[in-house]
């Protein structure tokens, strides 16, 4: 690293901090969000470079307040509490006095570069403190320190090479949250129109009302059945049933590793997150061999985010649910489990009945009454799977999407170590250098 230098911040930028125009001065702020200036808190610092805002200001405001005017291009950063969010002016803007625009004064470092190096060294500024919701300010801004190459086009190749992989990154955020908007409007479709025979979804009921039929929940297709949950279940069969309370699963119980326990934590998007598990001895596990999951039965948190669910798999049979769970057995002959956690996770008509129930009273606790009150909605068992194939689909390039994003995110991560520590050296090439 002999080609870098440590910088200090105050040395080689100047730092300007933002204001807020006077709450009870309406006149201060844009009621229409297409007018008035940009005026960036904490809370925008979502992208790599912003040009929207929640709240923009008017010239009254800026006139009458202490904000001050950031060219595109700047880089601004948190210094209170959420030490260290960065991102670009992708416009002209303002900032609230929260966030510090960093301005270099000459090509001793790179505008671009700075959203790289500086955000880690704030972060570890506070980090050395070891005081929680430590803020900094300007002048402990100005004395940060960091690493630089001495040589501005190497500084700015480092840039270039990283806003590459952020604008792939980007690309593929942008694709999920698609990918999400068209499975919500596919599970709506789906929910209330269902499959034809002719492997099509329905008409909307305003195209061929004779197609469907009005229930207690709303219309659903002629073809349709709507039910407690019971209706469904094997006779002779406990078709709900809440995890272990009291003493059964304490604390001493947990075993570095044994058998897995699953808690509110550990339910997923439609998956267990394994990351969460607990684990207890296998004698324990034979203790409370009532609570051990079975194939296809549905995982419901009874607490909390009440209604996310989980179906289990075949790796994840004779795992132990705790008390703030509760299994969902019905007879898959009738029931498909996945369309019953897609109803659970997707069907508003079913989200809506659970909150109505779970609040009332200001409990917030789902039991076997409140569940077994529910009315769902039941097509054929062939439309059911045909449902959750279609729902599966866009689920699995939804996981692809986000494998991807992981294997990027990983990507940039070695490249920042590699790329601004100097373990790789770029090679800058003649027609990128400034002439003598």
């Amino acid at each position: 690293m002999n080609d870098w230098e440590d910088v200090i911040l105050d040395d080689v930028a100047t730092i300007q901090i933002g204001g807020t125009p006077s709450r009870e001065v309406e006149a201060y702020w844009a009621s229409i969000l297409d007018s008035g200036f940009p005026w960036v808190s904490i809370a925008d610092l979502k992208e790599r470079a912003i040009t929207e805002t929640k709240e923009r200001i008017t010239e009254k405001g800026i006139t009458h307040s202490n904000v001050k005017p950031i060219s595109a291009g700047t880089l601004i950063m948190s210094f209170k509490l959420s030490i260290g969010r960065a991102a670009l002016a992708g416009t002209d803007l303002y900032t609230n006095e929260a966030i510090a625009a960093i301005v270099p004064k000459d090509k001793r470092v790179h505008p671009e570069l700075l959203y790289y190096v500086l955000p880690p060294a704030a972060k570890n500024a506070i980090t050395d403190t070891a005081v929680k919701g430590s803020t900094l300010n300007k002048a402990s801004l100005g004395k940060l320190t960091f690493k630089v190459p001495a040589d501005y086009e190497h500084q700015e190749k480092i840039a270039r090479i990283l806003q590459t992989i952020d604008q792939t990154i980007e690309k593929t955020e942008a694709l999920i949250e698609k990918y999400q908007h068209i499975k919500a409007g596919l599970m709506h479709d789906l929910f209330t129109r269902g499959i034809g025979a002719d492997g099509k979804l329905r008409p909307p009921r305003e195209q061929a009302p004779e197609l469907y039929q009005q229930t207690p929940i709303g219309w659903i297709p002629k073809e349709w059945d709507w039910s407690p949950l019971r209706a469904k279940s094997k006779p002779g069969v406990h078709h709900l049933r809440t995890g272990p309370f009291g003493s059964s699963l304490k604390g001493e119980h947990w075993v570095e590793y044994g058998n897995p326990v699953i808690t509110i934590g550990t339910l997923g998007e439609g998956e267990f997150d394994a990351s969460e598990l607990l684990f207890i001895s296998d004698l324990d596990a034979k203790r409370l061999f009532d609570f051990q999951m079975k194939l296809g039965d549905v995982v419901f948190s009874r607490v909390a985010d009440v209604g996310r669910s989980v179906v289990v798999e075949q790796d994840q049979v004779g795992w132990i649910m705790s008390s703030n769970l509760m299994r969902i057995s019905l007879d898959q002959s009738l029931v498909n489990s996945d369309y019953l956690q897609y109803q659970l996770s997707y069907d508003a008509r079913i989200k809506k009945q659970i909150r109505c129930k779970v609040n009332s009273g200001g409990r917030e606790v789902a039991n076997s009454e409140i569940l077994n009150s529910l009315l769902f909605i039941w097509p054929t068992i062939d439309e059911q799977e045909e449902i959750v194939n279609r729902g599966k689909a866009i689920t699995r390039r939804i996981h692809a999407e986000r494998q991807e994003l992981q294997k990027l995110e990983k990507q940039k991560s070695g490249l920042m170590h590699d790329l601004l520590t100097g373990k790789v050296l770029v090679q800058i090439a003649e027609s990128e250098q400034e002439p003598a």
